[in-house]
């Protein structure tokens, strides 16, 4: 450790001789001033860590010069130690202590003396400083903790962590995790970059572990010269492998109380951002394993269907649809059970066969639908959904709808687009339904059909969405498929989707 520097200000020469003469003795480093001015004008960028000054000077009283450095914000932290021969009663003393200084000698002064409240007025100061660094890094720590857990990827959550790593330890900084595909990811950089980086082997248990490491083993960034590396690795779980933070060791404390704490809290984030991302996979892939697959081959139509989840959830949802070949006519369902859990999935697959089992026995849409209702107010009656169920023959374009709540299929013909209105109660409501609709579809007219996940916003109305649907159909692809999938993209706005959506678009051949 360099030692502490004392500027001892005195306007005489021969007692600031024995003052420098005594530091130096005891291992300071000491500078000379003559006046407060000219001490005041020394002290900026100048390294110094105390000040042993004369109360009084021929510009400006000691303690005015004290005032006047403890009000600087640029030093205003440096210890004063005043000495005088001449101002020694205790009002003189009371006064100088009460407008800064730290410590009061009187004349004659001795060298013992001198050294020892030096020493003492250094140490206190150093665990000041100490103190006052530990809080304002755990003052960044929680706000780093607080950016780590709410980044919405591993990838962000990274970035949260190196740039949080990089302002508590004022310096270059490493941060290492496995991604959810298995990949080492390494961010470092202000501001963060983010890249895959294979980390030095070396065994690390369950638990946290400090070490002190060769710049070479982490030669992703450029580290201080002559500097070691020091690594805290974090590791929950025995088949997962360990979070670093590698970061300059001279930024260290004893304990590494800080560091040590950033590795835990990257670590347990990377873990619950890990098993969000699983279940969420998980329960797309079980969403989708409830949805049709492959739709029927109908001679003189043109079909195309398109599920997308909800990327802000990792449950399951409730939309599904339904596509079927029933005596020559198509059967196209499309609903939606309210809720969001494996319950609601539970749900939609029932009504989902149920509205498939009542169509098959030949009901017309209207009638389904009431048995439908029958069937969820006697074994799920504590459940809702909405559903829009057709009949199209496919040689006359005649369609046969019935609607239990849901929005209103969009109609786009030559003659323009239109929204097809049938109304009815939910699903799951003792309610009178009214008769079902029928129109036409004629050659070369599309009829979509969609949940409300593709419609809503956040920030406006039902209407504005249906309008914009509107819009996006004056003009329908060629290939269905890209048309869905544009709509899809388009209307719910970027990040405005707020629920999954299903999206069925039918199209009759010219």
């Amino acid at each position: 450790m360099n030692p502490a520097t004392i500027l001892v200000v005195d306007d005489s020469a021969t007692k600031r001789y024995l003052l420098v003469s005594w530091l130096t003795r005891a291992g300071f480093t000491v500078r000379e001033a003559e006046t407060g001015g000219q001490a005041l004008a020394m002290l900026p960028g100048s390294g110094v860590d105390l000040v042993v000054l004369d109360v009084k000077l021929p510009d400006m009283s000691g303690f005015e010069v004290c005032e006047r450095i403890k009000g600087d914000p640029a030093y205003g932290v440096l210890p004063v130690i005043h000495v005088s021969a001449h101002a020694v009663d205790v009002v003189d003393r009371t006064q100088g202590l009460n407008r800064g200084a730290d410590a009061y000698l009187v004349e004659p002064i001795e060298p013992e003396e001198l050294i020892a409240t030096a020493q003492a007025v250094l140490r206190y100061y150093s665990a000041r400083q100490r103190a006052e660094s530990l809080a304002a890094r755990l003052v960044q720590l929680a706000e780093t903790t607080l950016a780590i857990n709410s980044a919405s990827t591993i990838e962000g959550l990274l970035a949260a962590a190196v740039d949080g790593a990089y302002k508590i330890f004022g310096g270059p900084a490493v941060v290492l995790a496995e991604g959810v595909d298995g990949q080492s990811l390494v961010a470092l950089g202000s501001p963060p970059t983010i890249s895959q980086w294979a980390p030095p082997p070396s065994g690390v248990a369950v638990g946290s572990v400090v070490r002190t490491d060769d710049p070479s083993d982490w030669d992703v960034v450029d580290w201080p010269p002559d500097e070691s590396v020091t690594v805290a690795a974090a590791r929950l779980r025995p088949d997962r492998p360990p979070v670093y933070v590698a970061v300059p060791s001279s930024s260290q404390t004893p304990g590494f109380p800080v560091l040590r704490q950033l590795s835990q809290a990257v670590a347990a984030a990377v873990e619950a951002q890990r098993s969000y991302d699983e279940e969420h996979r998980i329960a797309v892939t079980l969403q989708r394993s409830l949805l049709q697959t492959q739709l029927p081959d109908v001679p003189g139509l043109d079909l195309a269907v398109r599920y997308e989840p909800a990327g802000a959830q990792t449950e399951v949802g409730g939309d599904f649809y339904e596509l079927t070949m029933l005596d020559g006519r198509l059967l196209v369902a499309i609903g939606d059970v309210a809720g969001h859990s494996l319950h609601a999935a539970t749900v939609m697959a029932e009504v989902r066969h149920a509205v498939r089992a009542y169509a098959v026995e030949g009901h017309s849409p209207a009638t389904v639908l009431e048995l439908v209702n029958r069937f969820m107010r006697t074994v799920l009656p504590n459940d809702s959904a909405t559903l829009c169920l057709l009949t199209l023959d496919p040689a006359t374009g005649v369609i046969r709808l019935a609607s239990a709540g849901h929005l209103p299929p969009l109609l786009r013909t030559d003659e323009g687009v239109r929204f097809v209105e049938a109304h009815g109660p939910l699903l799951g409501i003792n309610a009178p339904r009214p008769a079902e609709a029928e129109f036409l579809l004629p050659r070369g007219g599309t009829l979509v059909l969609y949940t409300d996940g593709l419609v809503e916003r956040r920030d406006a109305d039902i209407d504005v969405g249906l309008g914009l649907l509107a819009k996006a159909a004056t003009d329908v692809d060629l290939d269905l498929d890209a048309f869905t999938r544009r709509l899809v993209r388009v209307l719910p706005g970027p990040g405005q989707q707020a629920d999954d959506i299903a999206v069925v678009a039918l199209r009759r051949g010219l």
